[in-house]
């Protein structure tokens, strides 16, 4: 008999039983599982130029690679950003509210840039300020030749109880495997409002001279989805572009002109570390290969910055870096201690709730461990487990044309609880202030199947199950 069967009573008595379960799963987990999911060995493959999903928008100097992002730091704000290619054209965008017939207009600017011997085409930038919270816009861009209009949705007003979910992309690229990445949580019915991206975007890198085509190719890909909710942008190795050999020593120089972020709003002062808040959530980007030592300006920013996260108005903080801390697999091994080390004190003082980061292609889930106490004469170097320190998630594993990493260290630590050599995306669906629901889901599977899920419960407004996450 189903629930719908039972006496009102009985059914309480069956969801409480349920849902005492599940919670008290978080006592008895213990981790450690290596998938026994063994995705078909198949070369991963760019697609090619010709391909639909790169196809160039009709009309006359019209507007390609439209992405937005956030624009402010509360959420009331959003960059628009967009490619024009016969001419400069407008830099206006024009935006309305969808219960409103009043067109407001919204002025941007204009770069271009050269990288070897490519030059980009002309990149628009436009921030509209002042959006009311919760509401559905639309816009246009392409204003005097060939007008496109697209649409987003602002998200609720800052606070602690505001449901609202993230999507998880990272390593994404262009290949057959990416594109199945982005229609898997595109069709995903949960539906995420906001991917959180951890970095590498287009790997045009891996061509000779670093083929800047394939950025122009890569926002023409994802522009649908990127056209119509924000991404939240995090660098990664591949964006950093750094050549001498063919006389190009600016880093980071396609990535900084064609993706724009609101750094200063949180008074950073480079556009590879910055936050944000959405929702009910406070988010930090750091930046694994820009300088994070000991009085850089990345470090003497994330020191202010941690201060002033208020839990009680955003009681879930997360982190976005592209290079793992905990990571088990062969690829990339330990490539970002020296970082961990110098910030791991503070995300355990600071009881960050999760970290996410890309860079090796597969997925894996840590418990909450850290690994603070070693002081060089104390012998003290096992990471251990603490309930003050985050879960650390690495979601590299979006199809790039680089495949996946499937050699993993053996054993498997005690601090990775779950790892498998597939590609995929996440979810991270915040409930309230005490309770949010993580799910990774492989492209193999139906859009509703949840590969690796956990319940987090927030260490701020649930102490009593300082636990804090259970396998689902």
């Amino acid at each position: 008999m189903g629930v719908m069967g039972l006496s009102f009573s009985s059914a309480v008595a069956t969801v409480v039983i349920v849902l005492g379960s599940v919670l008290n799963a978080a006592v008895v987990c213990h981790g450690g599982i290596t998938s026994s999911f063994v995705r078909k060995v198949e070369k991963t493959i760019d697609m090619p130029l010709d391909s639909d999903v790169f196809r160039v928008p009709l009309g006359y100097n019209a507007p390609q690679q439209v992405h937005i992002t956030q624009g402010d730091h509360e959420g009331r704000g959003v960059i628009v950003s967009w490619v024009t290619v016969d001419e400069p054209g407008s830099n206006t965008v024009l935006y309305w509210s969808e219960n409103s017939k009043r067109k407001n207009r919204a002025e941007g600017i204009m770069v271009t840039y050269k990288f070897y011997n490519y030059t980009s085409g002309y990149i628009h930038h436009c921030t509209i300020k002042n959006l009311e919270f919760n509401t559905k816009y639309y816009y246009v861009v392409g204003i005097g030749h060939t007008p496109r209009k697209f649409w987003f949705v602002t998200p609720p007003k800052v606070g602690p109880d505001v449901p609202y979910t993230f999507g998880l992309i990272g390593d994404l690229g262009q290949s057959y495997d990416s594109n199945m990445t982005l229609t898997h949580y595109e069709l995903n019915p949960a539906k995420g409002k906001t991917v959180l991206f951890v970095g590498d975007l287009s790997y045009a890198d891996n061509y000779p001279n670093h083929d800047n085509v394939r950025w122009d190719t890569w926002g023409r890909f994802t522009e649908r989805s990127t056209a119509y909710q924000p991404w939240i942008w995090t660098a990664g190795n591949h964006e950093i572009d750094f050549v001498p050999e063919i006389g190009e020593f600016i880093p980071f120089k396609p990535y900084s002109h064609r993706y724009h972020v609101p750094y200063r709003a949180s008074d950073s002062t480079a556009p590879f570390w910055y936050s944000i808040k959405r929702a009910s959530a406070y988010i930090i980007v750091l930046a694994s290969y820009s300088a994070y030592g000991k009085y850089t300006p990345q470090y003497k920013w994330l020191e202010k910055e941690l201060p002033k996260v208020n839990r009680s108005e955003t009681p879930w903080l997360i982190v976005l870096m592209h290079s793992p801390w905990y990571n088990s697999y062969n690829y990339h091994y330990m490539e970002g201690e020296t970082m961990r080390v110098m910030y791991e004190p503070w995300f355990v003082q600071y009881k960050v709730d999760v970290v996410f980061a890309g860079h090796v292609h597969a997925y894996e889930r840590s418990e909450r461990v850290s690994n603070i106490a070693y002081n060089v004469i104390n012998g003290i170097c096992t990471p251990v487990n603490d309930q003050s320190a985050p879960v650390y998630i690495t979601i590299g594993d979006g199809g790039n044309l680089e495949g996946l990493a499937t050699n993993m260290t053996e054993p498997q630590p005690k601090y990775s609880a779950y790892r498998e050599a597939s590609f995929g995306h996440a979810i991270f669906d915040i409930k309230n202030r005490t309770h949010a629901h993580y799910s990774w889901h492989r492209n193999q599977d139906g859009y509703a199947v949840k590969a690796d899920s956990l319940w987090f419960f927030n260490r701020f407004w649930h102490p009593e199950d300082d636990s804090t996450s259970t396998q689902s």
